[in-house]
Protein backbone atom coordinates (compact mmCIF):
# COMPACT_ATOMS: atom_id res chain seq x y z
CA UNK A 1 0.00 0.00 0.00
CA UNK A 2 1.36 3.42 -0.95
CA UNK A 3 2.77 5.71 2.44
CA UNK A 4 0.14 8.53 1.21
CA UNK A 5 -3.34 6.22 2.38
CA UNK A 6 -1.48 5.66 6.14
CA UNK A 7 -4.49 6.82 7.91
CA UNK A 8 -2.25 8.43 10.47
CA UNK A 9 -1.14 10.79 7.97
CA UNK A 10 -4.04 12.97 6.66
CA UNK A 11 -6.32 15.07 8.51
CA UNK A 12 -9.74 13.90 10.05
CA UNK A 13 -12.92 14.31 8.65
CA UNK A 14 -14.56 17.80 8.84
CA UNK A 15 -10.88 19.34 10.15
CA UNK A 16 -11.31 22.98 9.15
CA UNK A 17 -7.03 23.63 9.14
CA UNK A 18 -7.18 22.33 5.31
CA UNK A 19 -7.60 25.07 2.97
CA UNK A 20 -8.42 24.24 -0.86
CA UNK A 21 -9.00 26.23 -3.96
CA UNK A 22 -9.92 25.16 -7.78
CA UNK A 23 -8.82 26.42 -10.67
CA UNK A 24 -11.23 26.13 -13.66
CA UNK A 25 -10.64 27.43 -17.41
CA UNK A 26 -13.75 28.66 -19.27
CA UNK A 27 -15.56 26.30 -21.79
CA UNK A 28 -15.29 26.26 -25.81
CA UNK A 29 -18.15 24.26 -26.67
CA UNK A 30 -21.29 22.79 -25.38
CA UNK A 31 -20.08 20.14 -24.12
CA UNK A 32 -16.95 21.21 -22.47
CA UNK A 33 -19.19 23.83 -20.45
CA UNK A 34 -21.18 20.73 -19.45
CA UNK A 35 -18.08 19.14 -18.11
CA UNK A 36 -17.40 22.30 -16.34
CA UNK A 37 -20.05 22.53 -14.45
CA UNK A 38 -20.35 19.00 -13.77
CA UNK A 39 -16.99 19.79 -12.17
CA UNK A 40 -17.84 22.34 -10.29
CA UNK A 41 -20.76 21.00 -9.09
CA UNK A 42 -19.07 17.98 -8.03
CA UNK A 43 -16.39 19.77 -5.99
CA UNK A 44 -18.68 23.13 -4.68
CA UNK A 45 -19.85 20.81 -1.78
CA UNK A 46 -16.08 20.68 -0.39
CA UNK A 47 -16.64 24.46 0.30
CA UNK A 48 -13.21 25.49 -1.09
CA UNK A 49 -11.77 29.37 -0.09
CA UNK A 50 -12.34 30.34 -3.88
CA UNK A 51 -12.70 29.04 -7.57
CA UNK A 52 -10.77 30.77 -10.06
CA UNK A 53 -11.09 30.94 -14.13
CA UNK A 54 -8.21 31.56 -16.39
CA UNK A 55 -7.54 33.62 -19.51
CA UNK A 56 -6.14 31.76 -22.67
CA UNK A 57 -3.19 32.64 -24.16
CA UNK A 58 -3.32 36.43 -25.49
CA UNK A 59 -6.27 36.76 -23.53
CA UNK A 60 -8.15 34.84 -26.37
CA UNK A 61 -11.06 33.61 -23.92
CA UNK A 62 -11.42 36.98 -21.85
CA UNK A 63 -15.69 37.39 -22.64
CA UNK A 64 -15.74 33.43 -21.79
CA UNK A 65 -14.42 33.82 -18.58
CA UNK A 66 -15.69 37.42 -18.02
CA UNK A 67 -18.94 35.08 -18.10
CA UNK A 68 -18.01 32.00 -16.32
CA UNK A 69 -17.10 34.14 -13.71
CA UNK A 70 -20.65 35.93 -13.15
CA UNK A 71 -22.11 32.56 -13.65
CA UNK A 72 -20.40 30.95 -10.66
CA UNK A 73 -20.88 34.17 -8.76
CA UNK A 74 -25.09 34.48 -9.47
CA UNK A 75 -25.63 30.73 -9.73
CA UNK A 76 -23.67 28.93 -6.64
CA UNK A 77 -22.44 29.84 -3.25
CA UNK A 78 -18.53 29.87 -4.36
CA UNK A 79 -16.43 32.90 -4.58
CA UNK A 80 -14.60 33.59 -7.46
CA UNK A 81 -11.43 34.86 -8.50
CA UNK A 82 -11.24 35.92 -12.01
CA UNK A 83 -7.81 36.31 -13.88
CA UNK A 84 -7.01 39.03 -15.72
CA UNK A 85 -3.66 39.24 -17.62
CA UNK A 86 -2.08 42.38 -19.19
CA UNK A 87 -2.12 41.26 -22.76
CA UNK A 88 -3.84 42.89 -25.99
CA UNK A 89 -5.85 45.85 -23.98
CA UNK A 90 -5.02 49.40 -22.79
CA UNK A 91 -5.05 50.37 -19.23
CA UNK A 92 -8.19 51.78 -19.78
CA UNK A 93 -9.47 48.84 -20.95
CA UNK A 94 -8.32 46.76 -18.27
CA UNK A 95 -9.19 48.99 -15.36
CA UNK A 96 -13.01 49.31 -17.16
CA UNK A 97 -12.72 45.16 -16.89
CA UNK A 98 -12.29 45.61 -13.22
CA UNK A 99 -14.81 47.94 -12.41
CA UNK A 100 -17.04 45.44 -14.38
CA UNK A 101 -15.75 42.91 -11.82
CA UNK A 102 -16.12 44.88 -9.13
CA UNK A 103 -19.73 46.01 -10.01
CA UNK A 104 -20.90 42.65 -10.43
CA UNK A 105 -19.69 41.56 -6.88
CA UNK A 106 -16.21 39.92 -8.08
CA UNK A 107 -13.92 40.86 -5.01
CA UNK A 108 -11.11 38.52 -5.81
CA UNK A 109 -8.77 39.01 -8.98
CA UNK A 110 -5.32 36.66 -10.14
CA UNK A 111 -3.11 39.17 -11.79
CA UNK A 112 -1.03 37.80 -14.19
CA UNK A 113 1.01 39.22 -17.22
CA UNK A 114 0.20 36.51 -19.46
CA UNK A 115 1.21 34.91 -22.62
CA UNK A 116 1.99 36.53 -26.14
CA UNK A 117 -1.29 36.35 -28.35
CA UNK A 118 1.08 34.02 -30.52
CA UNK A 119 1.26 31.76 -27.25
CA UNK A 120 3.55 30.48 -24.83
CA UNK A 121 7.34 30.56 -25.40
CA UNK A 122 7.26 33.52 -28.33
CA UNK A 123 8.59 36.99 -26.73
CA UNK A 124 6.27 38.92 -24.78
CA UNK A 125 6.14 42.76 -25.10
CA UNK A 126 3.96 44.90 -23.31
CA UNK A 127 0.63 46.10 -25.09
CA UNK A 128 1.14 49.84 -26.45
CA UNK A 129 -0.88 52.13 -23.44
CA UNK A 130 -1.16 48.83 -21.44
CA UNK A 131 0.19 47.40 -18.36
CA UNK A 132 3.53 46.43 -18.96
CA UNK A 133 3.81 43.36 -16.02
CA UNK A 134 2.37 41.74 -13.26
CA UNK A 135 3.01 43.92 -10.59
CA UNK A 136 2.14 47.06 -13.19
CA UNK A 137 -1.54 45.36 -13.20
CA UNK A 138 -1.61 44.48 -9.53
CA UNK A 139 -1.28 48.41 -8.85
CA UNK A 140 -3.63 49.21 -11.02
CA UNK A 141 -6.25 46.68 -9.33
CA UNK A 142 -5.78 48.29 -6.25
CA UNK A 143 -5.80 51.85 -7.59
CA UNK A 144 -9.40 50.99 -9.05
CA UNK A 145 -10.74 49.79 -5.80
CA UNK A 146 -8.61 48.72 -2.80
CA UNK A 147 -11.04 46.36 -1.45
CA UNK A 148 -10.01 43.58 -4.00
CA UNK A 149 -8.04 40.90 -2.98
CA UNK A 150 -4.87 40.05 -5.34
CA UNK A 151 -3.39 36.73 -6.31
CA UNK A 152 -0.40 36.20 -8.20
CA UNK A 153 1.74 33.41 -9.66
CA UNK A 154 5.41 32.03 -8.28
CA UNK A 155 7.53 29.53 -10.19
CA UNK A 156 9.39 27.34 -7.80
CA UNK A 157 11.96 26.57 -11.28
CA UNK A 158 11.98 30.26 -12.51
CA UNK A 159 9.28 32.17 -15.17
CA UNK A 160 10.38 30.65 -18.65
CA UNK A 161 11.36 34.48 -19.45
CA UNK A 162 12.96 35.46 -16.52
CA UNK A 163 16.48 35.07 -16.96
CA UNK A 164 17.61 33.57 -13.30
CA UNK A 165 15.30 32.62 -10.33
CA UNK A 166 16.43 35.53 -8.39
CA UNK A 167 14.92 38.24 -10.89
CA UNK A 168 11.77 36.14 -10.76
CA UNK A 169 11.86 36.92 -6.97
CA UNK A 170 12.52 40.64 -7.46
CA UNK A 171 9.59 40.84 -9.60
CA UNK A 172 7.32 39.08 -7.33
CA UNK A 173 8.66 41.36 -3.87
CA UNK A 174 7.18 44.05 -6.90
CA UNK A 175 4.04 42.56 -6.65
CA UNK A 176 3.21 42.25 -3.17
CA UNK A 177 4.43 45.70 -2.73
CA UNK A 178 1.67 46.97 -4.89
CA UNK A 179 -0.94 45.17 -3.11
CA UNK A 180 -1.10 41.48 -3.60
CA UNK A 181 -1.61 39.09 -0.65
CA UNK A 182 -1.19 35.33 -2.19
CA UNK A 183 0.91 34.23 -4.49
CA UNK A 184 -0.04 30.54 -5.96
CA UNK A 185 2.47 28.21 -7.48
CA UNK A 186 3.43 26.98 -10.78
CA UNK A 187 2.64 23.56 -10.91
CA UNK A 188 5.83 21.10 -9.90
CA UNK A 189 6.07 17.21 -9.05
CA UNK A 190 9.43 17.25 -7.09
CA UNK A 191 7.84 18.95 -3.31
CA UNK A 192 11.27 19.78 -2.27
CA UNK A 193 11.85 22.34 -5.42
CA UNK A 194 9.13 24.25 -3.23
CA UNK A 195 10.47 24.28 -0.23
CA UNK A 196 14.32 25.75 -1.61
CA UNK A 197 11.89 28.20 -3.28
CA UNK A 198 9.73 28.95 -0.19
CA UNK A 199 13.20 29.36 2.07
CA UNK A 200 14.20 32.26 -0.90
CA UNK A 201 10.99 34.19 -0.78
CA UNK A 202 10.95 34.05 2.95
CA UNK A 203 15.05 35.23 2.69
CA UNK A 204 13.53 38.51 0.92
CA UNK A 205 11.20 39.21 3.46
CA UNK A 206 8.24 38.11 1.54
CA UNK A 207 5.52 36.60 4.24
CA UNK A 208 2.12 36.79 1.93
CA UNK A 209 1.14 32.96 1.33
CA UNK A 210 2.55 31.00 -1.02
CA UNK A 211 0.05 28.53 -1.87
CA UNK A 212 1.61 24.96 -4.07
CA UNK A 213 -0.40 24.56 -7.31
CA UNK A 214 -0.97 20.82 -7.60
CA UNK A 215 -1.89 19.27 -11.16
CA UNK A 216 -3.10 15.88 -11.11
CA UNK A 217 -1.74 13.90 -14.21
CA UNK A 218 -5.07 13.49 -16.18
CA UNK A 219 -2.83 12.42 -19.71
CA UNK A 220 1.00 12.09 -18.76
CA UNK A 221 1.93 13.52 -22.49
CA UNK A 222 -0.13 16.55 -22.10
CA UNK A 223 1.03 17.29 -18.56
CA UNK A 224 4.28 17.10 -20.20
CA UNK A 225 4.34 19.14 -23.35
CA UNK A 226 2.17 21.67 -20.23
CA UNK A 227 5.50 21.38 -18.19
CA UNK A 228 7.69 22.27 -21.07
CA UNK A 229 5.70 25.35 -21.69
CA UNK A 230 5.75 26.15 -18.29
CA UNK A 231 9.25 26.07 -17.82
CA UNK A 232 8.31 22.91 -14.92
CA UNK A 233 10.52 19.87 -15.20
CA UNK A 234 8.99 16.36 -15.62
CA UNK A 235 11.14 14.26 -13.14
CA UNK A 236 12.28 10.29 -14.63
CA UNK A 237 10.55 8.85 -11.83
CA UNK A 238 7.09 10.55 -12.65
CA UNK A 239 7.22 9.61 -16.91
CA UNK A 240 8.61 5.89 -15.53
CA UNK A 241 5.38 5.37 -13.27
CA UNK A 242 2.89 6.11 -16.85
CA UNK A 243 5.33 3.73 -18.84
CA UNK A 244 3.26 1.54 -21.08
CA UNK A 245 0.09 3.09 -20.20
CA UNK A 246 -0.87 4.69 -23.19
CA UNK A 247 -3.60 2.27 -24.00
CA UNK A 248 -4.95 1.38 -20.69
CA UNK A 249 -6.77 4.80 -19.13
CA UNK A 250 -8.13 2.96 -15.99
CA UNK A 251 -4.90 2.29 -14.70
CA UNK A 252 -3.44 5.37 -15.70
CA UNK A 253 -6.90 7.15 -13.25
CA UNK A 254 -5.08 4.87 -10.74
CA UNK A 255 -1.27 6.48 -10.89
CA UNK A 256 -2.55 9.40 -11.39
CA UNK A 257 -4.48 9.58 -8.22
CA UNK A 258 -1.69 8.06 -6.52
CA UNK A 259 0.76 10.41 -7.68
CA UNK A 260 -1.04 13.37 -6.48
CA UNK A 261 -2.26 11.84 -3.10
CA UNK A 262 1.58 11.08 -2.45
CA UNK A 263 2.52 14.58 -3.36
CA UNK A 264 0.04 16.74 -1.08
CA UNK A 265 0.30 14.17 1.81
CA UNK A 266 4.22 14.75 1.71
CA UNK A 267 3.04 18.83 1.42
CA UNK A 268 0.70 18.41 4.30
CA UNK A 269 3.12 16.44 7.00
CA UNK A 270 6.16 19.22 6.09
CA UNK A 271 3.12 21.62 7.40
CA UNK A 272 0.94 23.27 4.84
CA UNK A 273 -2.32 23.50 5.03
CA UNK A 274 -3.30 25.16 1.62
CA UNK A 275 -3.68 23.96 -1.56
CA UNK A 276 -4.37 25.12 -5.26
CA UNK A 277 -5.74 22.59 -7.62
CA UNK A 278 -5.70 22.85 -11.54
CA UNK A 279 -8.28 20.85 -12.12
CA UNK A 280 -8.74 20.30 -16.08
CA UNK A 281 -12.07 21.06 -15.81
CA UNK A 282 -12.24 17.23 -13.96
CA UNK A 283 -13.84 16.64 -10.66
CA UNK A 284 -12.66 13.39 -9.93
CA UNK A 285 -8.80 12.82 -9.25
CA UNK A 286 -9.20 16.29 -7.31
CA UNK A 287 -11.66 15.13 -4.89
CA UNK A 288 -10.55 11.95 -4.21
CA UNK A 289 -7.27 13.86 -3.03
CA UNK A 290 -9.24 16.09 -1.43
CA UNK A 291 -11.27 12.89 0.18
CA UNK A 292 -7.90 11.98 1.61
CA UNK A 293 -7.23 15.47 2.79
CA UNK A 294 -10.22 14.81 5.37
CA UNK A 295 -12.69 17.23 3.53
CA UNK A 296 -16.08 15.87 3.25
CA UNK A 297 -19.40 17.60 1.83
CA UNK A 298 -20.99 19.83 4.57
CA UNK A 299 -24.04 17.35 4.56
CA UNK A 300 -21.83 14.33 5.92
CA UNK A 301 -19.77 16.46 8.20
CA UNK A 302 -22.87 17.48 9.90
CA UNK A 303 -24.05 14.11 10.10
Amino acid sequence: MISALRPSRFMPPGHNRIDVSFEFFPPKDEAMEKTLWDSVERLAPLHPSFVSVTYGAGGSTRERTHATVKRILHETGLTPAAHLTCVEATRDEIDAIVRQYHDAGVRHIVALRGDPVSGAGARYQPSPGGYENAADLVRGIKRVSSDFEVSVSAYPERHPDSPTLEADIDMLKRKVDNGATRAITQFFFENDLYFRFLDRVRARGIDIPIVPGILPVQNFHAAKNFATRAGASVPAWLAERFAGLDDDPATRKLIAAAVASEQVIDLLDRGLTSFHFYTMNRADLVYAICHLLGLRPAVQQAA
